[in-house]
């Protein structure tokens, strides 16, 4: 864990100043969004996370996290027990000096349990690693192994240690973290934040050599106006390039939540924490700008994230399981699923939907577990600024699976669910806005939304609603 030197935490409150800071799109470059996420069925879940700072008793070091999904692993039955063995391995390459490569030992784990839940925890495996290196850029590779599968997966990212001239100053990466109840804090790697985390914390390190130049820190946490609802029908009118939905994220309409401004003097390397309570759904970004007095310029860091649904990219409460029934049901059985309030009669409602169209018991509860492993699959594979089985692509991926072939082409992707590649209602064509902000981080492809749909659709909708989609997909 991180040794502080000294810590300044503030907590800020809706009464804090508002200070004037420019957003324009040179930010997005300077700002963390953490790891990437990649999604392979049957293979090991991972992600992780890298921080360079300056440790008090050990100079310039690397703390890496690795966080592995208990329920992604293969598990074997030991006596009375499921087991499941992993192992980590870490990869140092030093950017700056390609020849520096540093190798970790072999890091095993074992997970047991009596519970056959364990399969399907969303519970991680949380390893810990440190490694004391020299200033320089970094880049951190992590494969995680499934010893009984013998499947593995690797995520890589990429942190810094600047070598600091005396008088000078740099802002260290942004690490995120965040606390149910009673939890302790545990680190946040990627950019989906779930709702049901209840406080978050931001740490940084000011990197500098002894200083009596006093140092200006404005810190902000702002919402962008931003996409979060349902996608619209496969058959009505493409998206206008002036809506939301298109565009994603308006980085130009922001809201200011918190902000603060802090003086330090007197001061070496420090640490600096901040603690907000957690955001309603929606896209937001923290963010750091410091300057040293008599400075012209100053320096910008930020972190962004994404709020999501309370057990995401599960779908476990009765909300996550009543929405993704958009793609079922007419509107007005939608409509007034979304009025009920009591989850009792909330899930009434479900098992009668359910119960009534496929009438086999046996039969519907296999149909549930499909349809719902496609809304997690879809937000493991398609998330960005919402969740993922709200997106055009994991709408299509829920209601017909994965394509049987698929094209990819500068901004355009076209999945095929027929081999006559001729056949248009058979075939999806995706294509990326036009977005002019070059920073845009996120993965983001429109359906273009055809008439024609309209009978497909209907078909679809009946093979899940009869229960014969467990004999054909289409």
């Amino acid at each position: 864990m991180i040794k502080p030197l000294r810590i300044f935490l503030l907590f800020l409150t809706f009464a804090g100043s508002i200070f004037l800071f420019s957003c324009s799109s040179s930010k997005i470059d300077v700002t963390q969004q953490g790891s990437d996420y990649t999604y392979k069925v049957g293979h090991p879940e991972l992600r992780i996370n890298a921080f360079g700072f300056i440790d008090q008793e050990q100079g310039p070091t690397l703390e890496i996290t690795a966080e592995v999904i208990k329920g992604s692993l293969v598990y074997s039955q030991q006596n009375d027990s499921l087991s499941a063995n992993i192992a980590i391995d870490i990869q140092i390459v030093d950017l700056d000096n390609g020849e520096n490569i540093i190798e970790s030992e072999r890091i095993t784990k074992t997970v047991s349990s009596s519970n056959e839940q364990i399969t399907s925890s969303r519970e991680t495996i949380t390893i810990n690693y440190s490694q004391q290196v020299s200033p320089s850029n970094y880049q951190i590779s992590v494969t995680v192994t499934d010893l009984n599968s013998k499947r593995k997966l690797t995520q890589t990212t990429e942190t810094f240690i600047p070598e600091t001239d005396e008088g000078e100053f740099t802002i260290s990466t942004i690490q995120m973290y965040g606390k149910e109840d009673d939890t302790d804090w545990a680190p946040i790697t990627g950019y989906d934040v779930q709702s049901s985390v209840d406080s978050l914390r931001f740490i940084f390190q000011v990197i500098s050599p002894q200083t009596e130049r006093p140092m200006t820190i404005d810190s902000r946490l702002v919402e962008f106006r931003s996409d979060t609802g349902l996608p619209r029908s496969m058959t009505r009118n493409n998206y206008s390039p002036s809506s939301i939905e298109y565009k994603g994220i308006d980085y130009d309409r922001e809201t200011v939540i918190q902000s603060t401004r802090r003086v330090l003097s007197d001061y070496s390397s420090v640490f600096v924490e901040y603690k907000f309570a957690n955001q309603n759904r929606g896209n937001y970004r923290f963010e750091v700008t410091t300057k040293k007095e008599g400075d012209e310029e100053d320096q910008f860091n930020g972190r962004a994230f994404g709020v999501k649904s309370p057990n995401f990219p599960a779908v476990q409460n009765l909300n996550e399981l009543a929405r993704p029934l958009v793609y079922l049901m007419d509107s007005k059985q939608y409509e007034s699923l979304m009025e009920i309030s009591d989850k009792d009669s909330l899930k009434r409602v479900i098992d009668r939907f359910w119960l009534k169209n496929i009438g086999n018991k046996q039969k519907t509860r296999r149909v549930i577990e499909l349809y719902y492993t496609r809304v997690e699959q879809a937000n493991k594979m398609y998330s960005n600024f919402k969740e993922g089985w709200k997106t055009d692509r994991g709408m299509i991926y829920v209601m017909f699976g994965n394509p049987f072939y698929t094209r990819d082409r500068l901004r355009a992707l076209t999945w095929y669910y027929s081999y006559n590649l001729e056949d248009p209602e058979y075939r999806f064509r995706f294509v990326q806005p036009q977005l002019n902000n070059k920073f845009f981080p996120f993965d983001h492809y429109l359906l273009q939304r055809q008439s024609y749909y309209h009978s497909r659709r209907y078909i679809q909708r009946d093979l899940w609603l009869s229960g014969s989609i467990l004999q054909r997909r289409i």
